[in-house]
């Protein structure tokens, strides 16, 4: 029998080699795990949310530019009010944005 320490290892290990399989096939910076401290070095380039509070609870400062993000939620939570600010600070850097709404 195992003990729920000894798993943690184990754990660790099969998500590093998930997570090296990803960026072999797909390239680096393909996927990025939270709280990785070689996000913030390696100066990944973001879009600021337009809150503040969200950016530093994404802990790179913002979403990262070139990706596709998904905002989801409740009813009326305000995603779209996010998502259209967040387009605006990515157009104000010069850069272009998509919004597909699902909901509708």
């Amino acid at each position: 029998m195992t003990t729920r320490g000894a798993q943690q290892p184990n754990r660790e290990k099969q998500l590093d080699l998930a997570v090296g399989q990803i960026e072999r096939q797909f390239g680096k910076g393909a996927i990025m795990r939270l709280g990785d401290p070689r996000q913030t070095e390696e100066g990944i380039r973001v879009v600021p949310s337009g809150s503040l509070s969200l950016d530093l609870a994404l802990g790179i400062g913002g979403v990262p530019r070139g990706r596709i993000v998904e905002v989801f939620g409740p009813e009326s939570s305000g995603k779209t009010t996010l998502v259209l600010h967040m387009m605006a600070n990515a157009q104000r850097q010069g850069g272009t944005a998509a919004f597909i709404d699902a909901e509708h």
